[in-house]
């Protein structure tokens, strides 16, 4: 057994509790596509008038970090966990695995909206999102890191535009 798969069952194991997989089921769905993500930089974008174009923008990476993080997927074609101690507890659009587009799209959405709000919001969406993608045992430890690692990338490369008053 691999040390991937090793790490996934000891996450289900300790996780395994109703309350637990039914939020995971729940975050899966709102970051789906990036969907959840999308519409709340599009609230954003409505009920913010002043910085309209930077919620605009942001809201615009995270759609544009999903495409991305689908993009790598297509060329890396990593199939997703297939072993007997892991639990799959939720349906994917694919069979693909690398990299977690849940952990991109989050990532990329919390530096960005960070940024809008004035507070950082990393440490409060991103280890729920990552976490839940191994409870839900469909995706590799290394697929929700490197998802985590390119969502900030992303997105700080977007905040620094930003920043630097191209959107103004």
């Amino acid at each position: 057994m691999s040390a991937e798969i090793t790490v996934l069952s000891q996450v289900q194991r300790a996780l395994d509790h109703p309350h637990v997989v039914a939020s995971a089921r729940g975050l899966s769905r709102f970051g789906e596509h990036g969907a959840g993500w999308l519409a709340l930089g599009l609230a954003g974008a409505v009920l913010d008038r002043r910085r309209r174009r930077d919620w605009a923008v942001a809201t615009a990476a995270v759609a544009g970090s999903h495409a991305v993080a689908i993009a790598i997927k297509l060329v890396v074609r990593r199939q997703r966990p297939d072993h007997d101690s892991v639990r799959v507890l939720a349906g994917t659009p694919s069979r693909l695995s690398f990299p977690s587009a849940h952990a991109v799209s989050t990532t990329t959405a919390a530096v960005l909206f960070s940024r809008l709000i004035g507070r950082r919001l990393e440490p409060v969406l991103v280890p729920p999102m990552v976490v839940s993608r191994l409870v839900l045992g469909v995706h590799y430890p290394t697929d929700v890191a490197a998802g985590a690692v390119l969502g900030a990338v992303l997105g700080g490369l977007v905040r620094r535009r930003l920043e630097g008053g191209a959107s103004r």
